[in-house]
């Protein structure tokens, strides 16, 4: 890797929570034996059940993670942005990837091999408790998703969506993330002629106010 690479990777990993408890020298070396990919819009980062031999850090741009149902429709578990990690539950149990990761825009990626990362958990006890904590709260999150499905009506995991997808900004809570009602479909089990539905009648009801790109949840 170029020095100019090196540096770059430096700078990264010293934003990803998972090595928040490295310190200067630790990072140096990590950054020193990591590698690059880039992935083009709409490609396959990784795909279910391929062997897992590596841990990619996402620098640039977003991905999705998805599988699919019976029927081979699309189902998206997760959305990924810069500092967010995967491919860590196959380093560890050496099991085959269990769902796709695909770009949904350009993306950069840092990477990892086995041997680097397994060092890395035996060599640095923070960083493995650190993973243990981003599981626990990954489980915890498919546990409401799962939830949801099967308590919630469509209305109800709409609603859930944007309220999760949703940050503070200016007292307000805006959902600035652009998702497409086919994605949100996808998301949470329901077709994209119901999610439109949905989204109208919340907005016809004023508890929520498209403003371009923005979605703003009233009274909340």
């Amino acid at each position: 890797m170029s020095t100019t690479n090196c540096g770059l990777s430096l700078v990264v990993l010293r934003n990803v929570p998972l090595f928040s408890g490295l310190n200067e020298s630790e990072l140096e070396k990590l950054s020193k034996v990591s590698g690059r990919k880039r992935a083009e819009r709409g490609s396959f980062v990784v795909r279910a059940g391929e062997s897992t031999d590596s841990l990619y850090i996402l620098l640039t741009g977003r991905a999705k993670v998805t599988n699919t149902d019976e029927e081979g429709r699309e189902i998206i578990l997760a959305w990924l942005g810069p500092g967010e990690f995967f491919g860590e539950m196959g380093l560890i149990d050496g099991s085959p990837r269990s769902a796709n990761v695909v770009a949904s825009e350009p993306c950069e990626l840092l990477v990892l091999s086995r041997d680097t990362f397994q060092r890395c958990l035996q060599d640095n006890f923070l960083v493995a408790q650190k993973l243990m904590q981003i599981l626990v709260r990954r489980l915890r999150e498919a546990d409401r998703k799962i939830e949801s499905l099967a308590l919630l009506d469509v209305y109800g995991r709409v609603a859930r969506l944007l309220l999760e997808l949703s940050v503070e900004e200016d007292g307000r809570r805006v959902v600035k993330k652009k998702i497409s009602k086919q994605d949100m479909a996808r998301m949470i089990g329901a077709s994209r002629e119901m999610v439109s539905k949905v989204m109208r009648d919340l907005e016809l009801s004023g508890y929520i106010a498209c403003e371009h790109d923005l979605v703003v949840i009233l009274g909340s």
